[in-house]
């Protein structure tokens, strides 16, 4: 068991999340975003039940967390093969994982082409027989990330009450179908009836923008879990939980961007530890373009920055040299 015996039943709401973001959320901006709101539950990108199966190195290596800062840490997991789904879920728990959440979600063309990620969403049984795979692998909650449906939110309750009944603990559902990807505007209200009929925590993801969006769109919701919105701004993740009640912790939005400066080379730092200066900063540059977004010269900045290879040039950049 997690040293923190975790359940998504028990943790604390409102729930503040950060989403799972491939070749966003590795280990260094995981811990960059808990230094700043502790209280938000981090997810792992989506990593390959065959490949952790098979041992991949490069896959288990993204497995690897810092226990002291990440906790509650969740690994998100995608695959269609059962036996290796439960030879990978033993091996996410005994690395010490607070719980294993399956991508049902993702739209890319290269994931739901191989029956992965939103694919799920019409493989209802199939669905179920890897949740339940999961929940009888390990003795850590399992939770779900999905969509409304494929091409209607129809589907929405019966596919998650299916999916309880394999023993699904929680929901993250982002408010828009497989068909419409990332465009047009979220769509909350069948998650809000799904909230209705299902008796565990429910998560709402998409289009969280500012802490007045989370506010505004939580409704009876256990929680709300932001991606894109976090890129180049973590602080929203704590702004949110303030506004949402959560005051863990006193650390203020360090705003103007001259006092983000050391919060942004310490990002750097963690990415550095984790991967080496080259690799670490090479991994930084679509976080340093987000993070000088909107600020004056921020063309030239970037410009710079996504040629810099080393933590000296990115302070100097920065700091205006």
């Amino acid at each position: 068991m997690s040293p923190l015996h975790f359940t998504w039943e028990s943790t604390k709401k409102p729930i503040v999340a950060l989403a799972p973001m491939a070749g966003v959320t590795d280990a260094s901006y995981r811990q960059f975003v808990k230094s700043i709101a502790p209280e938000a539950i981090v997810f792992t990108e989506f990593l390959s039940t065959d490949a952790i199966a098979h041992g991949a190195e490069k896959t288990l290596k993204m497995l690897e967390f810092d226990p002291a800062l990440e906790r509650p840490f969740i690994v998100q997991i995608f695959g269609n093969d059962l036996a290796h789904f439960k030879a990978s879920c033993r091996i996410i728990e005994e690395m010490g994982a607070d719980g294993i959440d399956i991508n049902m979600g993702c739209p890319a063309a290269k994931v739901v082409s191989s029956c992965h990620g939103s694919a799920l969403l019409r493989r209802v049984d199939l669905a179920a027989a890897l949740v339940d795979a999961a929940v009888t692998a390990v003795s850590i909650p399992v939770s779900v990330k999905t969509r409304l449906g494929w091409d209607t939110a129809e589907t929405l309750i019966p596919f998650c009450k299916k999916l309880v009944e394999a023993g699904a603990k929680a929901f993250s559902i982002h408010g828009r179908t497989y068909k419409e990807k990332f465009g047009g505007e979220s769509d909350w209200n069948p998650i809000y009836e799904l909230k209705k009929e299902v008796s565990v925590p429910v998560i709402g993801n998409g289009d969280i923008k500012t802490p007045e969006d989370a506010l505004r769109k939580i409704g009876n919701l256990d929680g709300v879990m932001v991606g894109r919105g976090t890129m180049g701004n973590p602080w929203l993740l704590k702004e949110i939980a303030n506004a949402l009640g959560q005051k863990f912790s006193p650390t203020p939005s360090p705003f103007p961007f001259q006092e983000k400066i050391p919060f942004i080379l310490k990002h750097c730092a963690l990415s550095i530890h984790s991967k080496g200066e080259k690799r670490g900063i090479l991994e930084m540059r679509r976080h340093l373009s987000g993070y000088v977004r909107g600020i004056d010269g921020a063309k030239e900045k970037r410009e710079r920055l996504i040629h810099a290879e080393t933590l000296k040039e990115v302070e100097g950049i920065l700091c205006g040299a």
